[in-house]
């Protein structure tokens, strides 16, 4: 079975400079991926990096996986900081 952990250290290794909040019960995950690669790209080009980085898993091993990408400006911008 997929860990959350597991889906953090797939996305984090294979997207440069990301960082990565996962939660989920082994079927169905939430993520929020902050990454400075998505600057400039639209939210389907920003989960198209996600699922590139995720590779076959994301047909083989991980059922549903619910994103938010961000910018850091824009994680910025909405914790305020």
């Amino acid at each position: 079975m997929v860990r959350p952990e597991d889906i953090k250290g797939w996305i984090e290794t294979n997207l440069n400079g990301a960082e990565v909040e996962i939660s989920g019960d082994g079927h169905h995950f939430e993520a929020e991926i902050i990454c400075a690669g998505f600057a400039g790209k639209s939210r389907v080009q920003q989960h198209q990096m996600v699922y590139s980085a995720l590779g076959d898993r994301m047909k083989t091993q991980i059922h549903a996986l619910s994103m938010q990408t961000l910018t850091p400006e824009e994680k910025a911008a909405q914790t305020g900081s």
